[in-house]
């Protein structure tokens, strides 16, 4: 009986649980890599998404091979056609993969026709398992992210002084609201120049034709996200030290110019599987413990929030939702995609400053995602399915267990208040108040008609005057609505005119529409 064991993209990781089961016999155990082209043309990936984990996967191969593993790293088009030639040429008899993140590529894996037994060890890249997670959700009748949060502090034992929370609060997000005013003083980022494996893998994304789609859009250099288990440990590192202490009050700030402001930069890391989520929380919590008389409490909490309670939340309700999940619609929005998400090209400063920078990068903080991106396409009835779409394609850390819970559910509000207890709409105040975006923009940002008035007032208004009905249902709505019900009907009438006005002013170039909506939305990259 041989057993091999195929390690997928984004289980880059010595312990991860399929290797571990034959850890004993790693010097006989043969280990496959497979880098499938057709499969990362499902979508016009962010080339530096495609660099990030094929330059990852081939630097985790060459470290199983110094380790002693029996490595084979395969390119082809197919998963399939590589996957028989090495089972039959170790004769292996039980094929076993680490079950993916994602459902759709679990499926996959099932639904090939391999001349083996194929086992799906349990997946141990996250602190909560699947199992333990359906058994917490049990018959709730909702699954608030703030009682997970808690019980995940209380089992690993963080931030706790016995059975109470340090600080005698679970939450300390009020504190961590700042926006950016005055002069700030922000830290540097930690980058990597790209070593002789990944520009091989740059020269090949830039020039390959079956890359056309993702280089009419994304720029693959410079290109600087680390790639190995050790740079990621190196960014954490950074982060703990240069950047945790402050990390709080501006986290939902936005700067021009400014990408990584005091962010942990960690998602691609985690995500990939050259981090572990415990190991991140762990030792946040312990550089608190070693400068509690001069760090806020408040940074430190913020930042395990992120990580032990919103990642692995959203990770469970993934799994814990039906297959239908993704094409859930509660608005029923059916707009289209505006070309700018993919080209940059618009005149609201906001939206043209985050978006060059996911041009340039692949990536954007969260705030920028939520409040900027996920809320124009919410307020402006945009389909959840085309925005999600386009999130999956343009981030480097975006998979489809990150991005079906985060863009679907709470983005877009597009399951009916499953994961958010209201939706995450926002006028311009908003981004006003949190940015420096709207002191340099063609429209007003204190405007809801008229030839300057900014898009994000009427399309607010008109979100809630279109969807009043629903939302009176959603009791956090209540305030919201109150004020909408104070607006004369001839200026929500203006304002329904102008956010019609805009969308036949926007109408899509046929051509770009279908690069970035018509392919499969349940792929993922591996």
């Amino acid at each position: 009986m041989t057993i091999g064991v195929w390690v997928l993209g984004d289980q880059l990781w010595a312990e991860q649980a399929a290797l571990q089961s034959c850890f004993d016999q790693q010097k006989s155990t043969p280990v496959i890599f497979i880098e499938s082209l057709d499969h990362v043309q499902e979508r016009p990936y962010h080339l530096q998404k495609l660099v990030l984990v094929w330059s990852a996967m081939r630097h985790f191969a060459e470290a199983l091979r110094q380790a002693g593993w029996l490595v084979a790293y395969e390119q082809a088009d197919d998963f399939l056609t590589p996957l028989k030639a090495w089972i039959e040429a170790h004769q292996i008899t039980e094929l076993r993969v680490m079950m993916p993140n994602d459902r759709p590529f679990a499926r996959l894996i099932q639904s090939l026709p391999l001349p083996c037994t194929v086992t799906l060890v349990s997946n141990n890249h996250f602190i909560w398992s699947e199992a333990d997670f359906r058994e917490w959700a049990g018959d709730r009748k909702r699954l608030v992210m703030e009682d997970f949060y808690r019980e995940g502090r209380r089992r690993c034992n963080i931030l706790m002084a016995g059975k109470q929370p340090f600080g005698g609060r679970w939450n300390f997000d009020q504190d961590n609201r700042k926006p950016p005013k005055g002069k700030l003083t922000l830290p540097e980022a930690l980058w990597f120049a790209p070593d002789a494996i990944t520009q091989d893998v740059i020269a090949w994304v830039k020039q390959d034709d079956r890359f056309k789609a993702s280089q009419q859009y994304w720029q693959s250099e410079p290109f600087q996200w680390a790639v190995t288990r050790d740079q990621a440990l190196q960014v954490l590192h950074f982060f703990l030290t240069m950047r945790l202490s402050d990390f709080g009050p501006y986290q939902d700030a936005m700067v021009t110019g400014e990408i990584t402001m005091w962010h942990a930069m960690l998602s691609p890391y985690l995500n990939l599987g050259l981090l572990h989520p415990l190991e991140v929380v762990e030792a946040a919590e312990q550089a608190y413990l070693d400068h509690q008389d001069t760090w806020s409490l408040s940074s430190v909490e913020g930042f395990i929030r992120q990580v032990l309670g919103w990642r692995e939340y959203m990770h469970g309700v993934y799994n814990f939702m039906s297959d239908d999940y993704p094409d859930r619609n509660w608005f029923n929005h059916t707009q289209p995609l505006p070309n700018f998400y993919w080209t940059g090209e618009t005149s609201m400063n906001c939206l043209h400053q985050i978006l060059t920078q996911v041009k340039e990068t692949g990536y954007a903080h969260h705030i920028q995602r939520l409040m900027v991106l996920n809320n124009f396409a919410l307020i402006a009835g945009i389909s959840p399915q085309a925005i999600e779409n386009w999130f999956h394609a343009a981030f480097v850390d975006a998979y489809d267990w990150v991005m079906q819970t985060n863009v679907i559910g709470m983005g877009q509000f597009a399951d009916g208040g499953v994961l958010a207890s209201k939706p995450y709409a926002a006028s311009a105040n908003y981004i006003n108040k949190m940015s420096d975006y709207c002191g340099k923009c063609t429209y007003n940002p204190k405007a809801r008609t008229g030839e300057k008035a900014c898009p994000f007032n009427f399309f607010y208004w008109d979100f809630l005057d279109r969807h009043r009905a629903k939302l009176t249902s959603q009791g956090r709505m209540s305030f919201i609505l109150q004020n909408l019900g104070k607006i004369a009907p001839e200026e929500l009438q203006a304002i329904r005119e102008e956010a019609i006005a805009w969308h036949n002013n926007n109408v899509q170039d046929d051509r770009q529409a279908q690069a970035g909506m018509n392919i499969d939305k349940k792929q993922t990259l591996k």
